[in-house]
């Protein structure tokens, strides 16, 4: 039966919002210099004619997302275009309905349409990654949730429940054979934090190009009034957690870095590490062997280590890979191979114990994974695509009301901070990193708490604006 609650999409707006980085960062075999953020602001109306205001955004990600030989401009074009394709499309998506469900519906049947149309018309040589789609399509998504909450007044992790969903979990999640679990009657708020907690750790990214000490400095860097040098940034944040990017394809350098890495964070009091090897691993001996070597080495070094994180290449189905020897020595998180909870469900069969989630994966997408590795006893975590901007709050909203293994992944503030000027002076706690920590308190009133009217970020015109005919 339908509520009164029930919205549908009215309109969409669509801007590109150029960035650039002050330090390059490395994904796999390539480097980020530069992003654009996809922003979106999307109306909602209800059956009496009330209606709202919504906004989403996200990085587009192209090295992250799309790993290719295809060269950046072609895939960066490729995802912009599908942008406005996707505008289009959610201006003109007639369901009415909760956000979840109207989400879902258009994960499930508009968006492999979309994706189809593009891969089609562009005349390129690769097809669009799934990714890359839910990537340009989480905009919109989180502007759905963002609006839906405005138009009841309410904090938008308030309304996934009872009182306003249409659909309990069953409708969209399926247990894995065997597993005691029910969905039947169960909605995302029963798997949420009752009360989220107001600060997070923060974990710092130590990308592969970032400098460790003063023997690697070479005149080049940017002298902006920001550390440059990882213990530096230790002590100016006061951090407790580093995230060490890795190569994946070289063993020798892999184990000197994170040993590197590993004595300075010991040496200035940070608690955690995590290991991130970029996708690139075929074979899970090559992570097995660091981590035994490590064990025996550098034994505190081992037990510093949280996680690691997605070694493995993005295709899950395409490389199906045993990894229990590997989760058999440390949680073993599921990153860019979780797309969805369907491949959650396949990653936990082969010895996958946590998922990394991510709002650029759509927030409706986001919270049915964590629904399903929740209720399956898998390890949760919160993880970074860079989010500048409007994008960090609900990447920050979401770990904060996930319930992680250990706080939240936040490193826009070390790639470009400068992008982040008009909101950090509203959300002073979630733009810079105090005693290892980001602190929440300041996104309260509906929607994501955004506050963008006092933000004032003055926009450039949309590259689209569509409306329901």
């Amino acid at each position: 039966m339908k509520k009164k609650t029930d919205v549908r999409v009215t309109a969409a707006e669509l801007y590109f919002l150029p960035v650039e980085t002050r330090v390059p960062l490395k994904f796999g075999t390539e480097t980020l210099t530069a992003v654009t953020c996809a922003r979106v602001k999307l109306s909602v109306s209800d059956e009496t004619g009330e209606s709202a205001e919504g906004w989403g955004e996200t990085p587009l990600s192209v090295q992250w997302a799309w790993p290719s030989a295809l060269s950046y401009e072609r895939r960066h074009d490729a995802m912009k275009r599908f942008c406005l394709l996707l505008a289009k499309a959610w201006a003109d998506f007639e369901p009415c309905g909760h956000p979840m469900e109207i989400g879902y519906a258009f994960l499930e049947t508009r968006l492999p349409e979309l994706v189809e149309k593009l891969n089609g018309q562009g005349g390129e040589s690769e097809p669009m990654p799934w990714l890359a789609a839910l990537i340009c399509c989480s905009a919109f998504d989180i502007a759905l949730h963002d609006a839906y909450a405005n138009l009841h007044g309410l904090p938008v992790y308030q309304i996934y429940n009872a009182d306003f969903m249409n659909r309990d979990l069953a409708f969209f999640l399926e247990p894995a054979d065997g597993a005691p679990v029910v969905f039947e009657g169960k909605y995302p708020a029963d798997l949420l934090v009752a009360t989220p907690p107001r600060r997070l750790l923060a974990w710092h990214l130590v990308g592969g190009k970032d400098l460790l000490g003063p023997d690697e400095l070479t005149g080049s860097e940017p002298d902006d009034g920001y550390p440059v040098l990882l213990p530096d940034w230790i002590e100016r944040d006061g951090l407790k957690c580093l995230k060490v990017k890795l190569r994946g394809n070289d063993m020798d350098w892999d184990y000197a870095r994170l040993v590197r890495v590993g004595q300075i964070a010991e040496a200035k009091g940070v608690l955690w590490l995590t290991s991130d090897f970029n996708c690139t691993v075929e074979d899970p001996v090559y992570v097995t062997a660091i981590l035994d070597r490590l064990m025996v080495e550098h034994p505190r070094l081992y037990q510093m280590i949280l996680y690691v994180e997605q070694p493995f290449p993005y295709d899950l189905e395409a490389n199906i890979i045993d990894v229990h020897s590997v989760s058999a020595r440390k949680p073993l998180f599921m990153d860019e191979s979780a797309h969805d909870w369907r491949l959650v469900r396949a990653g936990r069969l082969l010895g996958w114990t946590g998922v990394a989630l991510k709002t650029c994966k759509t927030q409706t997408g986001a919270l049915l994974t964590l629904c399903w590795a929740k209720a399956h006893g898998l390890t949760l975590m919160v993880q970074d695509l860079t989010n500048p901007m409007l994008a960090q709050i609900p990447h920050v909203l979401l770990a904060a009301n996930a319930g992680t293994i250990m706080g939240v992944e936040t490193n826009a503030m070390q790639f470009y901070p400068d992008a982040s000027v008009a909101e950090e002076a509203v959300h002073p706690g979630i733009y810079r990193r105090r005693e290892g920590q980001i602190d929440l308190s300041t996104l309260d009133g509906s929607g994501f708490g955004y506050r963008v009217a006092r933000i004032g970020r003055r926009l450039s015109l949309p590259a689209g604006v569509f409306v329901k005919a």
